[in-house]
Parts: structure tokens; C-alpha cells; sequence
């Protein structure tokens, strides 16, 4: 049974029965339309129709979530409940964007349902051998970066736009001398007319290599190559030949086969940025949660899964940030395929106790924009600081005593910590 079926769990919201909107999601994403046609025989169903496994009742609203629903009166409650669907293996083989036909397409417009989540998916062995996974995740990206025992910490160029390529390469060059381990591009920054790509990728990697060469430290730069698939691969290539270490990816601009496309050619760690990522997810009956989009992702190659973080300046709670981190850092089918954590968003060291109490691990990139640049003594101090306010939480230190002969963390204390 293994090899045979993919399987599915949805949380759904419907003014029919469960086991209905179950079984007309299983019919409309397998075998069955929305009336009898004479191909569907009884062998054939028996062979390529989805199956209803479980239905797990979760209460019912007055309300729909989702407009469009048929339902017969107005008076009509929506049940909600937890469905499980098998998908034989059989009709979708290794394809991993007919894969998310199946079990992310048309359904979500199903008339029988007012609300859809897909909450998680389990897939056949065949896809652990068809799919490389990760080439670098959390190993490599140490090894490139030289940080085995905490957080990679980094930070994000900014302002977003408007500098040119000479410009960021001094950005870079100044926080290479703050002791930085990890920058990236902003996700609106790739091949613009005012930083055209080939001039800003050999402005700053000229900047870090000379930074490399005085002091023995290479900071990691993830240069934005989002692109059409042509554009992409020469802006891959450009930084490999020049002696990059990273290129960062818009996942859900360059989509899943683009990605792919990029790993199977890939000789640097790919940085995924999940930017749009709230359409997929912040309605809580719409869409997917964070457990299924992050595992096709690492299936497909990607080394660095953005992850929001604690306390952060987005929608989302500490505790879906909290799951993110532990998704990314449990196996699918491998230890290897596991996903570098990239923790970001409003961020400086005083969410770091929380976060690895919560989560109890430092495989993860901790990135902070203001937190650093914004430091009253300058970027370096606000690396430091932020490196000092990873001790004090690993250590179980209150970060208040840690800060009484760590000045730098004392700084950030009186400059973050009074924030509403």
C-alpha cells in the first residue's frame, strides 16, 4: 500500500454532510465529473478513484467562510471537519505539478464546500527517489558559512530598491566588517534597470572576496536570480563563476517546475523566499498550511525555507511560526533532505530566547534588518548583540543579566526592548 497512494488531509467547512463533501472532492479529483459518462466503468474506478479514509468532525458555524456555496435554505449550518483522501499513486506517478492538480487544483472551487485547507500530504517512497532534495540544507550551508554551534546570522539589504550596484557592494562591504555571516538581496530587487544583475553580483562578490582575503571570513551573499528560466541559469552561473556561495529564489514567482529546473542545474545553495506566501495561507480555511508547502519545496532542492519569526511584523502567531521551524527540520524520506529555517521579520535578539525555547535548536538563519542596522553602536554592535542574545538563550541566562557585561546586548535592550 506504500507505493500506492498519496494521501491527503484537508480540513473542510461544507453545508452538506462530511462524508458528501468528502467523497465529491475524491470524485472530482480522480474519476468522477459532476454526472456519469461512460468511460467511468466499474473496473476503472475500482483502479483510479480516490478513496474517503477518514472523517473526523470539528463543529459547525453559521456562517460560510468561502462565498459561492450551494446549500438548500438560508437557515443552513456549514459543518467543519478533518477528511483524509488516498490518491492512487497510479494516476499521478512522480509528476509533482499534477501532484498539487490532484490534490491542490480545482477542488478549492467545489460548490459542495465553503472552506478548504490542506493541512497535509504523505507521499510514496517514489518520491524520495525521483526528487534530489536539498544539495547543501542546514550541513553545507555551515560549511560554507564557517558557523557550526549557533544561528547564522544575517540580515537583508536595504532600502529594498534604489541603490545602485557600488552602492550595495559598500552595504555589503560595511556589514562584512561587522562580522556578518549571511546577506541577502531584497525579494523586489533582481535584474532592474538601475542594479542591473551582472554589475551588482560582481560589485558585491568583488567587496566579499576582498573582505575574505583580509580576514579568512566569507560572508554569504543570496543574489536574487528570480528570472524567466533563461535568465535564471546565467545569473546562477555568473555567481558560481564568479565565487558566490548562494542565490535566493521567489518560490512562488518562479513556481515549482522552475525550480526544479533550477536544481537539477544548481551548484550553489538555493535561498527560497516564500514572498506571496499569504495568499496560499492567511485565510484559515483557504489554501495550504505551512507542513505541506515547505516539504514540496525541500522535495524540489531548496536548501533555505523563509519562516516568518516571533513577534513578528506580519499576520502570523508565534505557534504557526514555531511548526514552520520544526517542518523544515524533520526528515521526509531522509535526514539530508531537511530545510535550513530562515527566521525574519522584525526580529532583533530579544525574540531569541523564545525561540529556541520553543524550538530548542540554532539550525537556523536569524535575520534582522533594523535589529542590526538600526543598533546604536552600528551594525557591528547590533551582530554582536544579536550573537550575545543567542549565548544567554542557549545558556538559559535571562538576557537582562546577560546584558550586565555585554554592552552591546545592553544597547539593543534599551533601544528594542521598550517597543510596543
Amino acid at each position: 500500500m506504500g507505493e500506492e497512494w498519496i494521501r491527503a488531509t484537508y480540513w473542510v467547512e461544507t453545508p452538506l454532510s462530511l462524508e458528501e463533501a468528502a467523497e465529491a472532492i475524491a470524485g472530482e479529483q480522480s474519476s468522477g465529473t459532476f454526472v456519469a459518462v461512460p468511460g467511468e466503468t466499474a473496473e476503472l474506478r475500482e483502479r483510479h478513484r480516490a478513496r474517503v479514509e477518514s472523517v473526523r468532525p470539528l463543529g459547525e458555524v453559521d456562517c460560510p467562510t468561502l462565498l459561492g456555496a450551494r446549500y438548500p435554505n438560508v437557515a443552513q449550518r456549514f459543518r467543519r471537519g478533518e477528511v483524509r483522501i488516498a490518491f492512487p499513486f497510479e494516476n499521478v506517478g512522480t509528476n509533482l505539478p499534477t501532484l498539487l492538480a490532484t490534490v491542490a487544483g480545482n477542488l478549492y472551487e467545489l460548490k459542495e464546500l465553503s472552506g478548504l485547507r490542506l493541512v497535509d500530504l504523505e507521499l510514496p517512497e517514489a518520491y524520495g527517489r525521483a526528487y534530489a532534495g536539498p544539495q547543501f540544507g542546514v550541513a553545507g550551508t555551515r560549511e560554507l558559512t564557517g558557523v557550526f554551534d549557533r544561528p547564522v546570522i544575517g540580515t537583508i539589504v536595504k532600502p529594498s530598491v534604489g541603490l545602485t550596484p557600488e552602492q550595495t557592494a559598500r552595504l555589503v562591504q560595511e556589514l562584512a566588517e561587522a562580522g556578518i555571516d549571511f546577506i541577502k538581496d531584497d525579494e523586489l530587487q533582481a535584474n532592474s534597470p538601475h542594479s542591473p544583475f551582472a554589475e551588482r553580483a560582481r560589485a558585491v562578490l568583488r567587496a566579499v572576496h576582498e573582505h575574505a582575503d583580509r580576514t579568512g571570513k566569507r560572508v554569504m551573499v543570496a543574489l536574487n536570480i528570480t528570472d524567466d528560466l533563461d535568465a535564471m541559469m546565467r545569473h546562477h552561473d555568473l555567481v558560481y563563476a564568479l565565487g558566490g556561495t548562494c542565490v535566493m529564489v521567489s518560490l512562488n514567482s518562479v513556481g515549482w517546475a522552475g525550480v526544479h529546473y533550477l536544481r537539477q542545474r544548481a551548484a550553489l545553495p538555493i535561498h527560497g523566499h516564500r514572498n506571496g506566501w499569504g495568499m496560499w495561507t492567511r485565510c484559515e480555511l483557504l489554501g495550504m498550511e505551512f507542513r505541506v508547502y515547505q516539504k514540496l519545496w525541500r522535495l524540489l532542492g531548496v536548501d533555505h525555507l523563509h519562516v516568518n519569526g516571533l513577534d513578528n511584523k506580519f499576520w502570523e502567531p508565534n505557534e504557526s511560526v514555531v511548526r514552520s521551524i520544526r517542518a523544515c527540520l524533520t526528515p521526509i524520506f531522509r535526514d539530508s533532505d531537511c530545510a535550513m529555517p530562515v527566521v525574519s521579520s522584525g526580529q532583533w535578539g530579544g525574540q531569541a530566547p523564545e525561540t529556541y525555547r520553543q524550538t530548542q535548536t540554532v539550525d537556523l538563519m536569524y535575520l534582522a534588518g533594523g535589529g542590526i542596522m538600526a543598533h546604536p553602536g552600528g551594525p557591528a554592535s547590533g551582530v554582536r548583540a544579536i550573537r550575545q542574545a543567542w549565548e544567554a538563550a542557549v545558556g538559559g541566562i535571562p538576557l537582562e543579566e546577560y546584558a550586565r557585561t555585554h554592552p552591546e546586548l545592553a544597547e539593543a535592550l534599551r533601544r528594542f526592548g521598550t517597543r510596543e
